[in-house]
């Protein structure tokens, strides 16, 4: 049965329990909302340890001040009832003070460098400072044996990676294949932004990854691929923010003949701004 908890201290007696047991302990970080695509995380966890917690936070600290903290949908009641039908062990919902004890203002600072300032770190400054600062805090709150991430939100995983080995987190980060909708899509909670017209135009990002990663093993030069991505983004009503082809470390690719390379795209429909990438290999 699924114990819900608000308090640092009641889950780490709930932690502590579980491992007087010698069991395993699995942790889904999440902003709620939950889809598909959470759930896939979740039964990942579930698969690889004995006890499985996920919290639910949304993070001030990660985002802009013309961002959407105050708008991003929170379905709490929602979700807990997923979260228990799917076998969740334990579910973390703290607060803003639970979190940040002496307010967001007054919060000890991260940065990590150089990963931080390119693709969304330029377009969002900032962003993934919180992004640190939040997954370092539910790191240490929860102590897991292993943490799962999307691969949808890839520079966030790579951030998240370098932190936990550069800080010597004693645990495993286990990478989760995106998830996606029929036509393409990446799931994501910010699809539901979308209105119906914009919804049809949204596997446009997909169709261009597909293009970006086909255009490379033709062996085209990496930066006409990327004009030619954001010209068919640019031509279907999007205003692209990048379309760019990197290494898997995200480190600039020059030519397309390395293995391990990814296609990453950040653009917005209306009001909606949509991520997703595509891991290849050049041949």
């Amino acid at each position: 049965m699924m114990q819900t908890h608000n308090t640092i201290l009641a889950l780490r007696a709930q932690v502590r329990q579980w491992r007087e047991q010698r069991l395993s302990v699995g942790f889904v970080p999440t902003m709620g909302n939950l889809h598909a695509g959470h759930f896939a995380l979740l039964e990942l966890a579930k698969q690889q340890a004995d006890r499985v917690v996920v919290s639910i936070f949304v993070n001030p600290t990660q985002f802009g001040p013309n961002e959407d903290y105050a708008r991003y949908p929170r379905t709490e009641a929602a979700d807990a009832e997923a979260l228990r039908e799917r076998g969740c062990d334990a579910l973390f919902l703290p607060s803003v003070e639970q979190m940040y004890p002496f307010g967001t203002m007054g919060c000890v600072q991260m940065h990590v460098p150089g990963i931080t300032d390119i693709l969304d770190g330029l377009h969002r400054p900032g962003h993934f400072n919180g992004v640190a600062q939040v997954v370092a805090r539910l790191f240490n709150m929860v102590q897991p044996d292993l943490a799962v991430f999307g691969r949808k939100d890839y520079q966030q995983l790579q951030v998240i990676r370098y932190m936990a080995r550069e800080m010597s987190f004693p645990l495993e980060i286990v990478p989760a294949p995106t998830l996606r909708e029929a036509d393409g899509l990446a799931m994501s909670s910010r699809n539901q932004y979308l209105s119906a017209d914009e919804r049809k135009l949204a596997p446009r990002i997909h169709d261009t990854l597909l293009f970006m990663r086909d255009a490379a093993r033709q062996g085209l030069p990496i930066d006409r691929i990327e004009d030619a991505a954001r010209e068919r983004l640019e031509a279907a009503g999007y205003v692209v923010d990048y379309a760019e082809i990197r290494r898997a470390d995200l480190s600039r690719a020059r030519m397309p003949v390395e293995q391990g390379l990814v296609a990453l795209i950040a653009a917005r429909l209306g009001r909606t701004r949509l991520i997703d990438n595509l891991e290849f290999d050049p041949f």
